[in-house]
C-alpha cells in the first residue's frame, strides 16, 4: 500500500475547496424530501485530531481552514463550511476537522444513504472505529467497504433513490488514478446519468492533470463546473502540491454563482505567495 494518509493534509487549502463545495451540493439535495445515496470513494479516517503527530507532521492545515478560522467575513459559502468545522471543535479552539465521510453523514435524513469505500487497511480500520462513535441511526445508514473504490462503484450506481452523488479523491500518487478517475466517471454517467460526481484532483506538474481535466471537459453531460485554486508558484523542481481543483459533473445549479465570491477570496487569503490565483467555469450543455 502506498504511504499516503489523509491526516497529513487534514484541513488543508485543497480541503477547504473540496468539502466548502461538497457542503453546498449536499445542502441543495436536501432541498428536496426525495431520498438519496452518497458515494465516496476514497474515504479516508473520516476524523482527525489536529493535535495529532499525523497531522502536526506539516501542520498543512494552519495554512487551511485556520486562516478562515477567526474571520467574521467569509463569503456564505465559506460561512457555512466554517460552520460545520466548528462542530466539532465547541470550545472554539481548532483541534479537530471532520473529512468527507463526516461531512456527509452530518447532512443525511432518515431515509438517505452513504457509502464509503476505503482500500487501506489502517485507514479503513481507523474509519470503522470512528463511526462507531456515532450515534445508531448514522450507523445503520452508512455502509463501509474495505475495497477498491473504483471498482465497487460501479455496483452502486445506479442507487435505488436514482438521486445521489459520488466523491472520487483519490491520492494520485499513483499516476493510473487519474485514468482510473476518468474512467469511472465515463462509466459512472453511462450507468446514471442524472447523478452528481464531483472529482477532486491536485494541481501538479504532470501531462496526466491536463489529460484528464481536458477529457472531462468533453463529455456528453447535461452541465459541469470546474473550479481550481493555486495558492503559490509551482516548484521549480516540478514536485509539490501548488494547489488543487474540483471537477463536478451535474452540479446544483446554484453552485457556480456561489463560488463567485469564494474563488477570489481564497486566492487572496489562502495565498502563499505572488502567484495564487483561481479558476472557475460553468457550462451547459444543449
Amino acid at each position: 500500500m502506498f504511504s499516503y494518509r489523509h491526516a497529513f493534509h487534514a484541513g488543508n487549502h485543497a480541503d477547504v475547496l473540496k468539502h466548502a463545495i461538497l457542503v453546498h451540493v449536499l445542502d441543495y439535495f436536501n432541498r428536496k424530501d426525495a431520498p438519496y445515496w452518497v458515494i465516496d470513494t476514497h474515504a479516508g479516517a473520516g476524523l482527525y485530531a489536529l493535535d495529532s503527530d499525523w497531522a502536526n507532521k506539516n501542520a498543512e492545515f494552519a495554512d487551511g481552514v485556520a486562516r478562515l478560522w477567526d474571520r467574521d467575513d467569509l463569503p456564505p459559502l465559506l460561512a457555512d463550511y466554517v460552520e460545520r468545522i466548528r462542530d466539532y471543535n465547541p470550545d472554539g479552539r481548532l483541534r479537530h476537522y471532520p473529512g468527507s465521510p463526516w461531512l456527509t453523514m452530518d447532512a443525511l435524513r432518515d431515509r438517505d444513504r452513504l457509502r464509503l469505500f476505503e482500500m487501506h487497511p489502517t485507514e479503513s480500520g481507523v474509519l470503522a472505529r470512528n463511526l462507531d462513535q456515532r450515534d445508531r441511526q448514522i450507523q445503520r445508514q452508512t455502509t463501509i467497504y474495505g475495497t477498491d473504490g473504483f471498482e465497487g462503484l460501479k455496483a452502486m450506481l445506479p442507487p435505488p433513490t436514482r438521486r445521489g452523488a459520488v466523491l472520487i479523491d483519490p491520492s494520485y500518487e499513483d499516476k493510473q488514478d487519474y485514468r482510473r478517475t476518468l474512467t469511472a466517471v465515463k462509466e459512472g454517467v453511462k450507468r446514471f446519468a442524472t447523478g452528481t460526481y464531483a472529482v477532486w484532483y491536485p494541481l501538479v506538474q504532470r501531462r496526466e492533470v491536463t489529460e484528464m481535466t481536458r477529457q472531462l471537459e468533453r463529455l456528453p453531460v447535461k452541465s459541469w463546473l470546474h473550479a481550481t485554486l493555486s495558492v503559490k508558484r509551482p516548484a521549480g523542481d516540478g514536485f509539490g502540491l501548488h494547489g488543487s481543483g474540483m471537477f463536478l459533473v451535474n452540479p446544483p445549479w446554484t453552485l457556480d454563482a456561489a463560488l463567485k465570491p469564494v474563488m477570489p477570496f481564497l486566492a487572496r487569503e489562502l495565498a502563499q505567495d505572488d502567484r495564487a490565483t483561481f479558476t472557475l467555469q460553468y457550462r451547459e450543455n444543449p
